[in-house]
């Protein structure tokens, strides 16, 4: 009997540097992978959405922020902060601020030349590269509390995970990137994603949220039978 072979699929999962269900999902999604080794081999790719395009140079302080934007009290955003940690631990990623200030606050920034660089990745170096940089972004958002608005802070990123400086440091200052990262912002908005993460499988199945590992295990699965049918 002749060994399985792996169905091939693309995940194109939109997300934002800011949100960190996005970096739970991938967490989750990296797992359902693991336990679907042998059965499904998957291509990540990360798309943009901006979950505040209108975000101002300076940012915004992340607490003051949440609780102008979902009215929540201090009590709330705290249970909903430690609940994120505890899934995020169980995921097998982290949210915690790794750095030696603890006066360091907590921000929003604006992701625009984020999402260039991410798509800029994604066209020269590949997905694995892109991936590489996506976890870095989240890891200096999330664990060290930088400023990934910022364009020297961005080039220190591209370049930590292989990328030519001056090469990315030129598709910042690209119009035609940047005219294809918003298109790919409308794409997601026409398919009514109005939420992150959504991961797009094949190009027309679609899983919101960031759901459990067994969620994605059974939704993969039950894609790979159905493209499999296909054949």
């Amino acid at each position: 009997m002749s060994a399985q072979i792996p169905q091939a699929m693309t995940i194109d999962i939109f997300s934002d540097v800011m949100c960190p269900w996005c970096l739970i999902g991938y967490g989750q999604l990296t797992k359902a992978l693991t336990e679907l080794d042998g059965e499904v081999k998957a291509e990540l790719r990360w798309r943009p959405f901006e979950l505040n395009p209108n975000m101002a140079e300076e940012g915004e302080e992340q607490d003051a922020h949440l609780a102008k934007k979902y009215q929540r009290s201090d009590e709330e955003r705290a249970a909903i902060r430690a609940q994120m940690k505890d899934i995020a631990d169980k995921a097998g990623v982290s949210l915690t601020y790794e750095g030696d200030d603890p006066d360091r606050p907590a921000m929003m920034w604006n992701t625009r030349e984020a999402h260039m660089l991410l798509a800029f990745a994604l066209e020269q170096a590949g997905p694995q590269v892109q991936t590489a940089l996506k976890l870095a972004l989240f890891k200096a958002h999330f664990n060290e509390r930088r400023n990934v608005s910022d364009r020297e802070v961005l080039l220190d990123i591209a370049a930590s995970v292989g990328l030519h400086r001056e090469a990315a440091k030129a598709a910042l200052e690209d119009e035609a990137l940047l005219a294809r990262v918003i298109a790919e912002e409308r794409q997601a908005w026409d398919m009514n994603i109005s939420g992150v993460p959504a991961m797009v499988v094949n190009g027309k199945f679609m899983i919101p949220g960031a759901q459990a590992p067994e969620v994605y295990v059974n939704a993969l699965r039950r894609v790979a039978e159905k493209e499999a049918a296909a054949e």
